[in-house]
C-alpha cells in the first residue's frame, strides 16, 4: 500500500517556539490541550490514525532524567524483521531512532489521558543487543532501511502493519522539516498559543539540520482557521512545495 496521509499537528507560541518557559503556564498547558484534543481527544477532529510520530529529542525529553539501562551482554537470537509487542493497542507512539539509543525502560507511557505503546522505528543494522533489549521491555520495533533509516520505508510500513491510511506527525522542528524536505508531510495543523516568552535558545516548528535536510522556502495553501478557546487559533495548511526563485 501506499504511505499514510502524514498530518503535522503542532502547538507552538506566538513567536513560533514549540519548547521552552510559557508551555508549562497556565496558558500554555490549556492551549496544549486543546491540542491534545484535536488528535487524541474523545472527540477528536483527526480520527483515522492510531498514533503518532516524534523525534529522538522528544523522546529523550519524555524518558527523563533517570540514568538509561545498560545493555545486557547476553541475550538469547533476535529473530529477522520486524517486532510488535502488542498488536492491540489502541495508541502507539513511533519513536525516531537513527542509531539505536532510545533505551526504553518501559513500553508505554501516558499524556493527558491516554495511554500510548512505544514503536521504534529503526535501521536494520541496529545492533542485535538493543533490538534485545527493546524485546526484553515489550517495546515495539520496525526496521526500515539498512544502515540508515528510510523514512519513506517506515512511514509506509507504519501504514501497512497498523492498517491507517494517516499518522499524525508531532515534531520536533528538525523531523518537521525534514519530513517536509523529502515529500512526507501532506497538511500543516498548528495550534497557536495566545503566549510569547521572547526566548531565542528554544526549538522552532521547522529546522533545517544539515544531516537530514536544508533550507528552503516552502509554499503552503491556507485551509481553514478557526478561533479556539483562551484566544488560541487553528490555523490548517495543505503543504504545497518549494517556492521558485523569483
Amino acid at each position: 500500500m501506499s504511505r499514510p496521509r502524514i498530518i503535522c499537528h503542532m502547538h507552538t507560541l506566538l513567536n513560533g517556539k514549540i519548547d521552552g518557559i510559557a508551555n508549562p503556564t497556565s496558558v500554555g498547558m490549556r492551549s496544549q490541550k486543546l491540542y491534545f484534543d484535536l488528535f487524541l481527544g474523545e472527540d477528536r477532529y483527526y480520527k483515522r490514525h492510531r498514533g503518532w510520530l516524534s523525534g529522538s529529542g522528544t523522546s529523550r525529553a519524555l524518558m527523563g532524567d533517570e540514568p538509561a539501562p545498560e545493555l545486557s551482554e547476553t541475550f538469547e537470537p533476535v529473530p529477522a524483521g520486524d517486532f510488535i509487542a502488542d498488536p492491540d493497542a489502541a495508541m502507539h507512539y513511533f519513536a525516531i531512532d537513527r542509531s539505536g539509543t532510545l533505551v526504553w525502560d518501559r513500553n508505554s507511557f501516558e499524556y493527558f489521558d491516554v495511554e500510548a505503546h512505544i514503536v521504534e522505528l529503526i535501521p536494520a543494522t541496529t545492533s542485535d543487543a538493543f533490538k534485545a533489549h527493546l524485546r526484553s521491555v515489550g517495546v515495539s520495533y520496525i526496521l526500515a532501511g539498512e544502515e540508515r533509516l528510510d523514512m519513506a520505508e517506515a512511514v509506509r510500513k507504519i501504514g501497512a502493519i497498523f492498517e491507517m491510511d494517516e499518522l499524525i506527525l508531532g515534531g520536533g522542528g528538525t523531523l518537521n522539516w525534514s519530513m517536509i524536505r523529502e515529500g512526507l508531510c501532506d497538511e500543516i495543523s498548528l495550534v497557536l498559543m495566545p503566549t510569547a516568552d521572547g526566548e531565542n535558545h528554544t526549538h522552532s516548528l521547522f529546522e533545517a539540520n544539515e544531516r537530514y535536510s536544508t533550507p528552503m522556502p516552502y509554499a503552503f495553501s491556507l485551509k481553514n482557521v478557526e478561533a479556539l478557546e483562551d484566544g488560541s487559533v487553528w490555523l490548517r495548511y495543505d503543504v504545497r512545495g518549494p517556492v521558485d526563485k523569483g
